[in-house]
């Protein structure tokens, strides 16, 4: 393949979102986020058809994103799953930019070190630079097919 054909021979974007990519797999992500454990919790905030939030539950337990845990079920988030905050962090936050009313944005993230409003951004694991998409350039990787 040449030029940028590769992103399509082994899609990780098209694999994650076949998973998390659904409104409401998302959105009960976001509450797993911030404390949500309980099915009835799930369909009070999300209000939420319960044969849908039983299906989405149960993938995403089947992906190993939540855990079930018994005897009072309870759905806790996985390290797989907490590693979806960063995508769901800055999802909220494009949203807050681009589609927030005049008020501003419904929910602010504090951060816990410096007391300030988080303002997450998404930067290399090695020079700390952020990533942008002027950035970086795609090349095969070892997944490559």
């Amino acid at each position: 393949m040449t030029g940028l054909g590769h992103r399509f021979a082994a899609d990780s974007v098209g694999r994650a979102l076949d998973l998390v990519g659904e409104r409401w797999s998302l959105l009960i992500l976001r509450e797993s986020f911030f404390g949500v454990r309980r099915y009835g919790e799930f369909a009070r905030n999300l209000a939420i058809p319960r044969p849908t939030l039983s299906a989405r539950l149960k993938t995403l337990v089947d992906a190993g994103v939540l855990d079930r845990v018994d005897p009072v079920p309870e759905y806790v988030l996985t390290p797989a799953g907490r590693e979806l905050f960063g995508a769901v962090v800055t999802l909220m936050q494009w949203g807050d930019r681009y589609l927030a009313g005049p008020e501003g944005p419904p929910i602010l993230l504090r951060h816990k070190d410096c007391g300030e409003v988080a303002d997450a951004v998404v930067a290399c694991r090695h020079c700390g630079g952020e990533i942008a998409t002027d950035r970086v350039i795609p090349e095969p990787g070892p997944g490559f097919r």
